[in-house]
């Protein structure tokens, strides 16, 4: 048996190097494989660990393979760096709003190697949970390396050849790359390594206005660079409630974020010790250039590695193809997670875990199309979403009513000086049913659940008005909308007939 090799996060601080004992230790030792396992496991971010724990729990032999780092891009380059990143941000933003409060205080210093700092100490208290070592405490067989299948039941990693009754293919997504001419040559940024700069450029290009793009957009904005954010569609968040999309746009603009929307890029150069990106919106050529560029137009699968043809698994551009039982076309192989979902989310990304584990092992019938999955985009306002939007409806044909709150109107938004937002509520206009929903609040996030949870059950959007929550909160405002569909179902032949009976009773 042989050491794995070194990886290297940078910088080399104390927090990177216990994020490294942690998520690909040093010197560590792969097990040698003794028979079959029933379940191999490839990829430990989300989607892999969950599989990986639950095997293991239930008794079964696992190994789970990683070739980089535990935790994929959750923990290393996504979920954890980006919200300490958007905490720091919005602290100091937090400042600069509290003048309309009648609190008198101002940014007198940003000291961004120290929020980093703080990025990377809190990745590497949190790196233990999705440790080698807590993995092997729990009885998997962890190995490093790249896997690559050999057959229809057999992988190859670190020249040992595991062999396997089922396996889960967990191996995440990277950074799309644009083929946009001089972009290689110019260098760039991507959510990988964003997080390792250790000074904030005065000035940043973000190519892409989907929700990496924009969060990243506005919080290096807010601790501040001049920022400019380049989308070729004519709007943020092209997937979003397009009136959530038009707040965010308004509240960029109004910290000074610059927005090229409805743009073609050409190419890319280096200029005056920055990136100068050319761009087309119909006009003729146009130039702007920054310190750093970050690309963020979407994500690609990592399966280049893998040789699934070996394994008889098809696979397409977006990635891994499964069916609801989320088996691949080599029904003993199975896939979640970013690999194989539209939904990339870590939330996401679990709960197909625990599908693809249920139907591997147990011969399982759980079908993904059953889930309702809400995601939420971390800007500020931060916009949640579960369900269809009006759009999706109208290309289904279902025919819905839509229940609209604006946050002006909800008692906490307006004396948080959070008002710019609004509670919308979609819902099937034969029953009633929820169907869809969209908030857009400053913690749009937390109160998602509660509309989830309506979907889930089939609830109709009068049950949501017998929901009692504490006054005043911003979550109220889902009540609210269902007291509204409640006094919609009042006629105006019930209330004359009501009024009628009351002046007689009286």
């Amino acid at each position: 048996m042989t050491a794995t090799m070194p990886v290297e996060v940078f910088p080399n601080d104390e927090f990177n190097q216990k994020l490294i004992e942690n998520a690909h230790p040093p010197g560590w030792i792969n097990p040698k494989p003794l028979g079959r396992y029933n379940l191999v496991v490839i990829g430990a971010g989300t989607a892999g660990l969950v599989s990986a724990a639950g095997g293991a729990m239930l008794g079964a032999r696992v190994a789970l393979i990683e070739s980089h780092l535990m935790g994929g891009d959750c923990l290393n380059y996504g979920c954890v760096p980006s919200k300490a990143l958007i905490r720091a941000a919005r602290a100091a933003h937090a400042i600069r709003e509290a003048q309309a409060l009648g609190v008198q205080a101002g940014v007198r210093d940003i000291r961004f190697g120290e929020i980093m700092r703080r990025l990377r100490r809190v990745r590497a208290e949190i790196s233990p949970h999705d440790s080698a070592n807590r993995f092997r405490s729990l009885g998997v067989d962890v190995y490093f390396g790249s896997a690559r299948f050999l057959s229809r039941d057999t992988v190859e990693v670190a020249g040992e050849r595991l062999r396997f009754r089922k396996a889960i293919i967990a191996t995440g997504t990277r950074a799309a790359i644009p083929p946009v001419d001089g972009l290689k040559e110019t260098g760039f940024l991507t959510n990988e390594s964003v997080f390792s700069l250790s000074e904030c450029p005065k000035s940043l290009i973000v190519i892409g206005g989907g929700p990496i793009g924009c969060e990243i957009a506005q919080c290096f904005a807010r601790l501040g660079s001049q920022v400019t954010l380049i989308e070729r569609a004519s709007r943020l968040l092209p997937r979003d409630d397009e009136d959530a999309a038009s707040i965010l746009k308004t509240q960029f603009e109004s910290e000074g974020i610059s927005l090229l929307l409805n743009v073609a890029v050409r190419r890319t150069e280096t200029k005056d010790q920055g990136k100068t990106v050319v761009f087309e919106r119909g006009r003729g050529e146009e130039t702007v250039w920054a310190e750093q560029l970050l690309v963020a137009i979407g994500r690609t699968p990592n399966i280049e590695a893998l040789n699934l043809l070996a394994a008889e698994v098809q696979f397409n551009e977006k990635g891994i193809i499964v069916d609801d039982r989320l088996r691949t076309s080599n029904h003993n192989i199975y896939a979640a997670g970013d690999v194989s979902s539209s939904f990339q989310f870590t939330h996401a990304a679990e709960a197909l875990a625990r599908i693809a584990l249920q139907n591997a092992l147990f011969f399982g019938r759980r079908r993904a199309g059953n889930l309702v999955i809400p995601w939420c985009t971390y800007t500020d306002p931060e916009i949640a979403h579960v369900g269809l939007t009006a759009e999706c409806a109208r290309q289904a044909g279902i025919q819905i009513d839509t229940w609209t709150l604006p946050l002006a109107e909800n008692d906490r938004s307006r004396v948080d000086g959070e008002a710019q937002g609004f509670v919308r509520i979609h819902a099937r206009k034969e029953d009633g049913v929820v169907a869809g929903a969209t908030l857009v609040s400053r913690h749009a996030g937390e109160s998602i659940g509660e509309l989830v949870m309506a979907i889930q059950h089939k609830l109709k959007i009068a049950d949501l008005s017998g929901v009692i929550h504490p006054y005043p909160t911003q979550a109220e405002a889902i009540k609210r909308l269902g007291d509204a569909s409640m006094r919609s179902r009042l006629k105006p032949w019930m209330k004359n007939l009501l009024i009628k009976s009351f002046a007689w009773r009286r």
